[in-house]
């Protein structure tokens, strides 16, 4: 047996050695240009069907060592933005083998290659549905300071938000609407592989703005991200990807000499609109209607003492070679940005390191993590739940008060009127408040990558991502809050782990001549965990700001853990290089789901047809469509977020009474046969080019039904329970999306490019029990769900008309809210009394709606030599913003905003801001816009000294402008933050700034 086991092995040994004396070094070099003959860089040269490749260098030119037998390979060319070519290459006794190649331009982007959830490259002309891909270069202008940041206007069928003009302010992103009631509708991010936690924890109550964990990323790591934004697409990630995909691909390195790339930047942020104050010098005495006396005031301009002008810095430098065999990339940075609002700031230093080596010609291993330390200094603003804020105390205030401390005693007035509340003072809250953020975070992914035999590929990818968020804040005894007088301390803790692990094998081979296939299979296990604590300390001691200096503290905590599992199997067939046609399924299992609900089944199929290949099409319509696509695709995905780790359950809390421990009756009752809402999307679409490749069109339309959704059903008393989870809501949504993108003109000099995108989209819910309505208290229960309206309406009381129309006054000639009997569904019946004034119940109906009809966005790109000069415009169009702001500040009562002059000059009856203050249809106001999103001028230089490669000069602005007819600071912000319920409701938050910068970028 010995014997036999090792002639077999010395066999294999000598086979192995055989077919290596088959092989041969030969050298394959040469250059790539485009259509003015410029020389092409970072242009992917691949021997197919092996894992060699390299790219080109800054001169287009590129060498590759190939190691293989005698015979005829296909070298293919890749570039975004040009059409890929392949060059076939006789192998054999001569070498260096030189090449020269040339790419034409493709404003259409067929032959981009996509990477899907299969980890197969597929070119975007065999794939059935809408992706965006954008390249590093499309970021690189945008002065973003934050990924989603960069992605605003540039990807169709997107809604990007920002909702806070902080410097670390959150961002809301929709792909295709939202797809959940009480969930989230943010996207499903993976990052090198990893499936990374971009959750918004809202540690400190900061007045419903919160960091979102994608502002840890740096965008001057990106190599280009993919957005798969429907579920017919993202079906192969299965329940985790209802709301679609973000790929993010950072940077790795390439073949030939190191470079060194280092960057600096310097930037300026400052308010782009502050409201219109009360600068008239007489107040009334009281708020008696009858009384008009009015005594003389000094007004004071409370936002000049709030906002300034922020400044702010950023240092990058990176490393990055390589060769055929390994590669490696290096990076670290650091940036600090102040706010606009005094006192606030955020910095962030980052490491990155990406290292791939090939083990054998079959065989390489890529390793690559980020670890990023981020601190922030925050001044809370808003009011959504606390009004300690600065901004809610400046909106609440009597401006006729000198907000100044007395130099004697230090104290702070109080601005409000006491006498009716008490705000805070907000220039106490900048100077006095102590409110803290940082967090510890590391992203980290090792990939195996195997092709063992032709055709045959194997990938692991291992992936972590972890962090700790701490927060803290300090109000100190004796101020003008109304709920801490006696102080405030609070510390807060989050800690983060989420792992994935998986597995996807894919075969390609040919069928004949005419059918390619390609098999995946695959497989998942994924894990997160999450701890939070909290401690609040009251009735602080008069030194110290930690939790234990307070007399009266209250701690608290949760845990929890959640683990997923999930298989999938997908079949390709390409035929003819024409029709491709696609069928999927994934099993999916989540350990927040009862056994009998756990395991969910989501398939997707899709067909591409290319019809330019056809040579009917070649010989009729080649000269005006070079490039025509049809396609269609439908698949299901799901939805984890709207169900909590353990809501399953019937939860009872612990609680403690007289010293002895016991447990508190919850009020919702468990449900283990909930199951995950479910996604149907059918969307069909045409890709086409025109003039030779110089405009490319992409038109998308989509159907996105949702069922299931989870919401709380109520019980009757006699359960003893007051609610239950349950799966009885629906949602759709109805839209389509345009992309074009043109090169109107292309030559030595000057290079031009154009990208219109537009998305449209209707977004419907049903399904909500009781009256068909469910308020929101992110936005004081005038945000609802409600039956036949778009999700997050503004539901609330409105004016009582005549028959034509006009406002019914009161008898004293005041507006006033209407009455009657209130129906289900927002639906009523007015009232009238025998003298025709309203009667019944105060009545309530949705008077606005936050989502707009159409999201638009228009970039131009020129490159004039070695000037690049960039425009981008971002637009909103038919959307409601419910301008709170202006409802407390025109008050009588506080009265701080011009608003409120004109009862003051008589020009309108006294009381009739007391009057409108509680008709809410009042202070909904059209938030349409126009943005200059992005505006820059750069210029690359190119000395010859200090072994530099090139210089290049960036002079940016962010936000500039914003057409619009809003009253209030910004139509685009959210005082609810990253709520995917609550949107479009304005209540003091920091508006967002423009900014301008100046960068400079050396490559050694």
């Amino acid at each position: 047996m010995k014997k036999h086991f090792l002639s077999t092995l010395l066999g294999l040994f000598v086979m192995l050695f055989s077919l290596n004396a088959l092989a041969q070094s030969t050298v394959v070099k040469g250059k790539v240009l485009d259509e003015s003959n410029e020389p092409l860089i970072g242009v992917s040269v691949i021997l197919k069907g092996t894992q060699l490749g390299t790219a080109t260098n800054v001169n287009g030119e590129f060498t590759l060592n190939v190691n293989v037998k005698a015979g005829n390979y296909d070298f293919e060319f890749r570039s975004v933005g040009f059409r890929s070519v392949i060059k076939k290459v006789m192998i054999g006794k001569e070498s260096p083998i030189v090449l020269s190649v040339q790419l034409p331009t493709d404003a259409l982007g067929l032959d981009e290659v996509i990477v899907t959830g299969t980890s197969v490259a597929t070119s975007k002309k065999q794939l059935g549905n809408a992706v965006t891909s954008l390249k590093a270069s499309d970021l690189q202008y945008s002065a973003a300071t934050s990924i989603d940041q960069a992605l605003s206007g540039k990807i169709a069928g997107a809604q990007i938000t920002q909702n806070s003009g902080n410097p670390a302010g959150g961002i809301s992103v929709r792909l295709r609407g939202p797809s959940t009631i009480v969930g989230s509708s943010d996207p499903l991010y993976i990052v090198d592989g990893v499936i990374v936690n971009n959750d918004s924890r809202e540690l400190l109550d900061l007045g419903g703005y919160a960091q979102n964990r994608l502002v840890d990323l740096n965008p001057n790591d990106i190599e280009r991200i993919e957005v798969i934004k429907g579920a017919a697409a993202a079906a192969i990630y299965g329940s985790r990807a209802s709301n679609g995909v973000v790929q993010i691909f950072t940077k790795k390195g390439k073949d030939g000499k190191a470079n060194v790339s280092f960057s600096s930047t310097f930037r300026v942020s400052e308010v782009r609109k502050t409201l219109p104050y009360n600068t008239y010098g007489k107040a009334f005495v009281n708020t008696t209607i009858t009384d008009k006396t009015q005594m003389d005031v000094t007004r004071y301009d409370y936002q000049k003492d709030i906002f300034r002008q922020a400044v702010g810095n950023e240092q990058y430098l990176s490393v990055s070679g390589g060769n055929q065999n390994s590669n490696y990339f290096f990076s670290g940075s650091m940036f600090q940005n102040q706010g606009i609002i005094k006192s606030s700031d955020f910095g962030r230093s980052n490491v990155r390191m990406r290292i791939g080596q090939h083990l054998n010609k079959w065989a390489s291993i890529t390793v690559g993590g980020n670890y990023t330390y981020s601190s922030s200094n925050e001044i809370p603003n808003g009011g959504i739940n606390e009004a300690y804020g600065a901004l809610t105390g400046f909106i609440f205030s009597n401006n006729f008060v000198n907000p100044a401390k007395n130099e004697t005693t230090g104290a702070y007035p109080s601005t409000a009127p006491t006498a009716v509340l008490r705000r805070t003072n907000p220039l106490e809250a900048i100077d006095r408040f102590k409110f803290k953020q940082s967090t510890s975070r590391f992203t980290g992914d090792v990939q195996l990558n195997l092709t063992p035999i032709d055709g045959l590929g194997i990938d692991y990818t291992f992936g972590l991502d972890t962090y700790s968020q701490l927060g803290t804040a300090y109000i100190p005894p004796v101020n003008t809050t109304p709920s801490y007088d006696a102080g405030l301390s609070r510390r807060a803790d989050a800690n983060v782990l989420q792992v994935n692990n998986d597995l996807n094998i894919r075969y390609q081979t040919k069928i004949g001549d005419l059918i390619e296939s390609t098999t995946g299979v695959g497989g998942t296990i994924q894990y997160d965990r999450s701890q939070t604590t909290s401690i609040n300390a009251q009735q602080l001691g008069v030194f110290g700001e930690t939790v234990n200096n307070g007399a009266l503290i209250v701690s608290g905590e949760s845990r929890s853990e959640r683990a997923f599992a999930g298989i999938f199997v997908q079949q390709t067939f390409g035929i003819a290089n024409k029709l491709y046609l696609t069928g999927a399924g994934r099993w999916d299992a989540a350990s927040v789901y009862g056994l009998d609900n756990r395991w969910q089944f989501y398939p997707k199929a899709s067909a591409s047809y290319v019809l330019s290949n056809e040579e009917f099409w070649k010989n009729t319509f080649a000269d005006v469509l070079p490039n025509f696509k049809v396609r269609a695709a439908w698949g299901q995905a799901g939805n984890l977020t709207a169900i909590g780790a353990y809501d399953r359950f019937t939860n009872y809390s612990p609680v403690t009474t007289a010293g002895l421990n016991g447990y508190l009756a919850p009020l919702t009752l468990g449900n283990f046969t909930v199951k995950p809402e479910r996604q149907t999307e059918l969307e069909i679409g045409t890709d086409f080019s025109l003039l030779k490749d110089r405009i490319g069109v992409e038109f998308t339309y989509y159907n996105k039904e949702v069922k299931d959704l989870i919401l709380n059903r109520t019980l009757a008393p006699t359960t003893g329970y007051n609610n239950r989870f349950v799966n009885i809501g629906t949602m759709t949504n109805k839209g389509f999306e345009v992309m074009v993108r043109a090169i109107p003109v292309q030559n030595k000099d000057v290079k031009w490019t154009s990208t219109i995108t537009y998305t449209q989209n209707k977004n419907v819910i049903d399904g909500v029990e009781g009256n068909g309505v469910l308020p929101f208290a992110g936005g004081f229960s005038q945000v609802a769900a409600v039956n036949g309206y778009s999700l997050g309406a503004f539901y609330s009381t409105f004016f009582a008309r005549n028959p034509d129309g006009s406002l019914l006054l009161t008898p004293t000639g005041f507006p006033q809210r209407e009455r009657g009997t209130q129906l289900a569904n927002g639906q009523y019946t007015v009232g009238r009394d025998a003298t025709g004034q309203p009667s019944g119940a105060i009545l309530s109906k949705v008077i606005g709606n936050p989502n707009p009809t159409a999201v638009y966005s228009f970039i131009n790109e020129v490159e004039y030599k070695k000037f690049t000069f960039r425009l981008q415009l971002d637009a909103m169009q038919g959307f409601d913003v419910f301008n709170f702001t202006r409802r407390v500040g025109e008050r009588d009562l506080y009265g701080g905003l011009a608003g409120y002059e004109a009862e003051l000059k008589g020009e309108v009856p006294k009381g009739t801001s007391a009057a409108l203050f509680s008709i809410f249809e009042n202070y909904i106001e059209k938030g349409s816009f126009v943005k200059v999103r992005e505006l820059s001028i750069s210029y690359m230089a190119t000395p010859k000294a200090l072994g530099l490669k090139n210089i290049r000069i960036l002079l940016a602005g962010r936000n500039l402008l914003s057409f619009d007819n809003y009253s209030g600071y910004d139509p685009e912000v959210n005082s609810a933050g990253q709520s995917n319920a609550v949107r479009g409701f304005d209540f003091v938050e920091v508006p967002i700034p423009h900014q301008y910068s100046i960068g400079l970028t050396a490559n050694f």
